[in-house]
């Protein structure tokens, strides 16, 4: 029983699983970064350092952690560029919802809802691909 439950969480809900439990975690680094920093920052500017941190963690946990692959310069480079095309995706939704009237503190929720699944999509892509 005990193998049957961990060959699942080794497939890919507990890829799925994994993701979650450090993609919150780094978002909760991000977010609390930003949070801060948006008091005395513009909030592009504070999201873009909060991005940066959060992206240091989410690289070695998402290499050693969640997909359980080796970490190399292919893999970190398609790592770079998935997170690059979320960090614009990011800021344009970011923008969009404090221009939509949402406060600075809070424009960051829905901007995440939008995000994350995407950023799932990419990282996973670059992280598996095959050499």
């Amino acid at each position: 029983m005990c193998k049957e439950i961990q060959h699942k969480s080794d497939g890919k809900m507990g890829e799925v699983l994994r993701f979650a439990i450090v993609g919150v975690i780094a978002t909760l680094i991000q977010y609390g970064v930003y949070f801060v920093l948006v008091l005395c920052l513009i909030p592009t500017l504070a999201m873009t350092i909060a991005y940066a941190v959060s992206f240091a963690f989410n690289f070695v946990a998402s290499t050693r952690y969640t997909f359980r692959v080796k970490a190399s310069a292919r893999r970190g480079a398609g790592f770079a560029l998935s997170h690059a095309v979320n960090y614009v995706l990011q800021m344009l939704t970011l923008n969009l919802f404090i221009w939509l009237g949402l406060s600075k503190q809070w424009a960051p929720i829905p901007m995440f809802a939008v995000c994350v699944p995407v950023n799932f999509v990419l990282v996973r892509y670059f992280l598996k691909v095959k050499k």
